[in-house]
């Protein structure tokens, strides 16, 4: 083991001690940004790129696990990847498949898709599907798959669902204008039910929200760090916890 590694470790230690008794977030989304460019900066192709951040998935949820997280959101496709050429497409779709069956053949994690799934290949939004109801037993921490996910498409689908429910219901929309109001809404998105997310983490060094959870995070806070998806470590993910303990959340006021 190298001088730096013994560094990190030691590192590693005193943000853990550092973090002993401070506050974790219950939800934790993360954009994990910065394959492709990682990709390049290495010599590699795009999938190659897409690969090695899959490869850093799994190490992530088990951090999530250790620190006692019981929700997070993985942001792996937005519905604005979809308009992406069929070559690049098809292979990160293949990826991201075979990310999902990895995580439901863990049998440690209840698996959720959000997103609009009728955006997707039908095999791609069959596999999520399947996935979910395989692990919806499981006492394990909750893993949202954003696949096909838009901040902005999923509140039109919402307002969509809810216009939908009232209109089979007879309710007017008179009557709905004079009722409906965000906790409503909030009842038809993909994450119902759910927490909202304490924290939001983006890689890459990009600082800002590309429309990601765009309702869910009226009162998140943000990291942005530098490094690319692929080479994102436990040190990051513990500044970033630590960098949350050390904020005093005002929720607006």
């Amino acid at each position: 083991m190298g001088v730096r590694d013994l560094a990190y470790q030691a590192y590693e230690r005193r943000l853990l001690a550092a973090l002993a008794d401070a506050d974790t977030p219950r939800h934790v989304g993360v954009i994990l940004d910065g394959n492709r460019r990682w990709a390049r900066a290495t010599g590699s192709s795009p999938s190659s790129g897409h690969q090695a951040g899959a490869a850093k998935i799994t190490e992530l949820l088990g951090w999530c696990e250790e620190s006692g997280v019981e929700v997070v959101t993985l942001w792996l496709l937005s519905t604005d990847n979809l308009d992406r050429p069929d070559d690049e497409l098809a292979p990160l779709l293949a990826i991201i498949e075979d990310v999902v069956r990895n995580l439901a053949a863990a049998k440690r994690w209840r698996l959720h898709p959000v997103g609009a799934l009728d955006l997707l290949p039908p095999d791609t939004a069959r596999l999520l599907k399947e996935t979910a109801a395989a692990t919806t037993d499981i006492d394990g921490m909750l893993v949202n798959i954003a696949v096909g996910y838009g901040g902005r498409r999923e509140i039109a689908d919402a307002v969509r669902s809810l216009l939908t429910e009232h209109a089979e219901r007879g309710t007017s929309l008179a009557d709905l204008a004079q009722t409906i109001d965000a906790d409503h809404i909030a009842e038809h998105l993909y994450t119902r039910g759910q927490p909202d997310p304490d924290l939001v983490i983006r890689t890459s060094g990009e600082q800002r929200l590309s429309g990601f959870m765009l309702w869910q995070s009226a009162h998140s806070e943000f990291y942005f760090c530098e490094a690319y998806w692929p080479d994102f470590r436990r040190v990051d993910f513990l500044r970033a916890l630590r960098s949350y303990a050390q904020r005093h959340r005002r929720f607006g006021n």
